[in-house]
This record gives structure tokens, C-alpha cells and sequence, in this order.
């Protein structure tokens, strides 16, 4: 590799191998539920969300208990984009990978997220997922920070395509392939794409882009080791100055893409609640850290508020 992308692929190998530990005290569950319910109708509330709000879908996370980390190291933005051999890898995974994660469907935490939008206590939802599950759960004002799974992109050319569309022609030009593979719901990473042996790797075919013909095709996600696009980091930076206060669900915040929005929001002198059930990288800084399962927590929020 160039030095300068060297650089950048060990950058990302030591955001995805940082290991986040226990630092600060919880605060007591029943006074959570409170801190919690009265910043909402104080609100409105951003809501920053992680992979903890998704795994009672059945996508996986990264770095709790059962996380993919464990069994999976995502590969970096710099090896999919200047090694053939890994790019090919990942898209043999996620053709397989990708229909268990398209079958899942939102959860109670997304669809506790809606109802507090539609009440007015929350101005809007950034995420950090690219499981899509917020916007088929109806939030209207959405922010999907690391982009999500629907759009393919060339990046020799720049043509989009959508992804229902681009599988159909990856199954054109693997046929019998799929059948030949059976994967199971937590066999899938966060990132869409599943452990194949090198063997069925080398058997996958890949489609080239429509308009150029290059194999260099990406799903429009963020990569470890890609910068968050300009444009959807202001529109979440957005919503934070329009909220009182910041309320982070299920994310360890191990990233700087999302714990970022913490360290600006304390700046701008705003409250932070973390409710998650693993330690994260901001909770030293945070006002009320409820560690508790997500889902749970959301049904007493809506319970608490009559909602």
C-alpha cells in the first residue's frame, strides 16, 4: 500500500480492535427512568443510536457480549479499495449475508422512537447503523451517519444503483449459488456480509458496474477507516443544535464518528444520557448512564410517558 493509505488502513485497525471498559458508576435504574422521561419532556431530544438498538432484529453488534468481533474483523476502507482479492471476498460474504439481514424487521426500540417523534419529545434519530430498520420503522427526521445498505456505488465512475437490483444481477451470474449455502441469522455481521470458505469465495462471480464496467462497486456504507461524508455529518450536527439535550441508545460509542456528538454536545452545555447495556467510551462524561437492555428501557420510557 501507499504509506499514506497504510497509514490510514492502521488508523482503522485500532479504532475497530479499541476495547472499551467499565469507567464510571450507573446510575440507579429508577432514577435513570426519571433523568430519562424528564429530559424528553424537556426535550426535544437527539437520539444517537448503535447496534444495540437493532440486535432484538436479529442483526448482530460488534462489541457486546456475542458481538461479531469476536469471530470477525470488518475490513477497512483501504482494503476493499486498493486489494481486488479483498473486495471480491466481501462481496461473495455479502451476497450471501446480505438477504438474512434485509429480512429483518424493526424492533420495539424503533418503534418507541417513532412515537416519541410523533409526540414532539425527540427532533430526530441519528444512527450509526446501516440496517435501514429506522426508516422502515417511519422516523421521519433521520440521519443515517455511516449510510445504509440499499444503494451500490462505482467507484470508478460514481453510478448508483440500488441493491435489490444490483443482487438480481449477482444472481444472474451465480447461479445455483445461494442454494449451495445455508446461513443462519447470527452467522451475519453488522456490515451485512457472512464467513464463507475460500473455496466458495473463488467460485463467486462478480457483476460489473452498468454504466462502466468496473468491479470496483461499493455499498454506499462507511467503511472503517472512511471519513462520514460531509453533507450527512452537518445534517446530524444539525440536529443536535436544534435539541436541548443528546440521549445515546445502544452504541459503545467506540468510534469517534459517534462519540463526537457527545464531546459537542457537553460543549455546547447540553445533557447526555447513554442507555446501553455495555460500557462505552463516554460514560465518564454523560449525565446518566442507565445500563440496561435497550428494548426494556424503551418500554418503560413509553410507559412512564404514557405514550
Amino acid at each position: 500500500m501507499d504509506p499514506a493509505v497504510s497509514l490510514a488502513h492502521q488508523l482503522a485497525l485500532r479504532s475497530i480492535a479499541r476495547v472499551v471498559e467499565e469507567s464510571a458508576p450507573h446510575t440507579e435504574p429508577g432514577r435513570a427512568l426519571g433523568d430519562v422521561v424528564k429530559q424528553l419532556r424537556e426535550g426535544p431530544v437527539m437520539v444517537l443510536t448503535g447496534a444495540g438498538v437493532s440486535t432484538e432484529s436479529g442483526v448482530p453488534d460488534y462489541r457486546g457480549p456475542r458481538g461479531s468481533l469476536s469471530r470477525h474483523r470488518p475490513m477497512t476502507y483501504q482494503e476493499f479499495r486498493h486489494d481486488p482479492a479483498a473486495s471480491h471476498r466481501y462481496w461473495a460474504r455479502s451476497f450471501v449475508g446480505w438477504r438474512v439481514m434485509d429480512s429483518a424487521a424493526p424492533n420495539r426500540t424503533h418503534y418507541a422512537l417513532v412515537e416519541l417523534e410523533r409526540a414532539g419529545l425527540v427532533n430526530g434519530v441519528v444512527t450509526q447503523n446501516v440496517d435501514g430498520l429506522h426508516k422502515q420503522a417511519g422516523t421521519a427526521n433521520l440521519v443515517a451517519l455511516h449510510g445504509d445498505m440499499e444503494t451500490v456505488v462505482c467507484l470508478m465512475c460514481g453510478y448508483r444503483e440500488a441493491r435489490t437490483h444490483f443482487d438480481a444481477r449477482l444472481a444472474a451470474a451465480n447461479p445455483g449459488y445461494l442454494e449451495r449455502l445455508v446461513v443462519e441469522a447470527d452467522q451475519v455481521n453488522p456490515d451485512g456480509d457472512v464467513t464463507l470458505d475460500e473455496a466458495d469465495v473463488a467460485a463467486f462471480r462478480m457483476a460489473g458496474c452498468e454504466r462502466c464496467g468496473s468491479e470496483l462497486l461499493k455499498p454506499d456504507v462507511v467503511y472503517f477507516g472512511e471519513p462520514v461524508p460531509a453533507k450527512r455529518r452537518d445534517a446530524a450536527f444539525a440536529v443536535l443544535r436544534q435539541a436541548r439535550s443528546l440521549l445515546v441508545a445502544g452504541s459503545s460509542l467506540a468510534v469517534m464518528s459517534g462519540y463526537r456528538f457527545v464531546l459537542e454536545a457537553k460543549k455546547q452545555g447540553k445533557r447526555v444520557a447513554v442507555i446501553n447495556g455495555g460500557p462505552g467510551r463516554g460514560d465518564q462524561k454523560v449525565d446518566t448512564l442507565w445500563r440496561t437492555q435497550v428494548g426494556p428501557a424503551f418500554d418503560a420510557v413509553l410507559d412512564e410517558l404514557e405514550l
